[in-house]
């Protein structure tokens, strides 16, 4: 079953999400086979919210917690606040699965 892990980064935080993105993005990239979905919350005008949304496709909520705790955000300490909950897909690019 999936889950979906959202992040908050801590206030003021932008330099240091910056700082770190290059090596998230690898680190996405080298989990790509786990994640759904994933990216950046956004404000209305598009610009940066503070924090992310990961769909990632493993069996439990401890490789859920293990997957956020690789990535270099996290070791950066960029959050504030993780939320881990089960997911189900219903929907997924147009296609149903219910």
């Amino acid at each position: 079953m999936p889950y979906l892990i959202e992040t908050t980064d801590k206030p003021d935080s932008l330099a240091l999400r910056k700082h770190a993105r290059e090596a998230h993005l690898a680190f996405l990239d080298a989990h790509k086979s786990l994640l759904l979905a994933c990216g950046a919350k956004l404000n209305d005008d598009g610009t940066d919210l503070g924090g992310g949304v990961y769909i990632v496709d493993v069996e439990t909520r401890e490789q859920a917690q293990a997957f956020i705790e690789q990535d270099p955000f996290y070791q950066a300490q960029l959050f504030a606040d993780i939320r881990i909950v089960r997911w189900r897909k219903a929907y997924l690019d147009g296609a149903g699965y219910l």
